[in-house]
C-alpha cells in the first residue's frame, strides 16, 4: 500500500479523488528542510529502496531518514534528482556518504548541482555539496525496479532539464517542481522558461492516465485528472 509522511489530511484528499492505489510500490514522504520540500523514497516487496530528491538539511532530518530505512530493513539502491535547485540537493552528499551510492542526474542538471552552494549562501541556508562520481542521463530511457518497468520523462522548464519517473504498473509519476496541485513550477529561476514547463505539461504529464498520482516537489499529491480540470496554470 503507498503510504505518505502528509498524514490523514493527505490520505483523505487521495479518497476524495477516488484513487486506486496499486500494492505493488510503497511510497514513503518526508518533508524536509527550510523550504518544505518532499523527498521521497520508493521500495519493493523485497525491501529494495530508491531515494529521490533527499532535501534532509538539519542533522534530525538525517536521522528522521535513517532510521526509517533502518526499522524497516530497506536497501537504498539508487539515488537520483528529478533536478538541481538546492533543497532538492542538501542530502546528496549525506546519502553518498552513508550508503555508498551515486547520484544520478540528467546531464543538463550538472551546472544546476554545481552552482547549488552559490543559492544556499543567498538563501542564508549554507550546506556542503556532493562532490563524488555522477551517473548522467542525456535523453529519456527507463530502468527497472520492483518488477515493473520505470520510465524517465524529460519535463524541463523549471529547471533547464528537470526528469519524471514514471511508474506506470504502480499509477503515480514522481514530478519534482515541474507540476502541483492547482499550480506549477517557478520559471523565473536561471534556465527556466514558461513556454518549456506547459509544453512538458502538456506532451509528457497530461499524456498520462488521468488516475495517475502526482508526487510534487512540494505540497501535497494530486491526480492528472484533477490538474487537467482544474490547474489554472495550464489546461488540457
Amino acid at each position: 500500500m503507498i503510504q505518505d509522511e502528509l498524514g490523514t489530511f493527505v490520505s483523505n484528499k487521495i479518497k476524495a479523488f477516488n484513487l486506486e492505489i496499486c500494492p505493488m510500490l510503497n511510497v514513503k514522504i518526508f518533508q524536509f528542510n527550510p523550504l518544505q520540500e518532499n523527498s521521497y523514497l520508493v521500495y519493493d516487496d523485497q525491501k529494495n529502496c530508491l531515494i529521490f530528491d533527499p532535501g534532509c538539511y538539519f542533522d534530525n532530518e538525517r536521522d528522521i531518514l535513517v532510521d526509517f530505512i533502518a526499522k524497516n530493513g530497506l536497501l537504498p539502491v539508487q539515488l537520483w534528482n528529478t533536478h538541481c535547485h538546492l533543497d532538492h540537493v542538501f542530502g546528496n552528499k549525506f546519502i553518498h556518504e552513508q550508503y555508498g551510492l551515486i547520484l544520478h542526474i540528467h546531464e543538463g542538471e550538472k551546472k544546476v548541482l554545481n552552482r547549488a552552494p552559490e543559492s544556499g549562501l543567498m538563501w542564508n541556508i549554507p550546506f556542503d555539496n556532493y562532490n563524488g562520481p555522477i551517473n548522467s542521463i542525456t535523453t529519456e530511457t527507463s530502468f527497472d525496479f520492483g518488477g515493473e518497468r520505470v520510465q524517465i520523462l524529460e519535463t524541463p522548464g523549471h529547471s533547464p532539464a528537470s526528469i519524471s519517473f514514471y511508474f506506470p504498473e504502480s499509477g503515480f509519476v514522481i514530478a519534482g517542481d515541474v507540476l502541483f496541485r492547482e499550480s506549477v513550477g517557478r520559471t523565473d529561476l536561471p534556465g527556466a522558461n514558461p513556454d518549456t514547463l506547459v509544453k512538458s505539461i502538456l506532451e509528457k504529464l497530461y499524456m498520462l492516465p488521468d488516475e495517475t498520482i502526482v508526487y510534487s516537489g512540494h505540497g501535497m499529491p494530486t491526480t492528472i485528472g484533477h490538474e487537467k480540470r482544474h490547474n489554472p496554470f495550464v489546461k488540457a
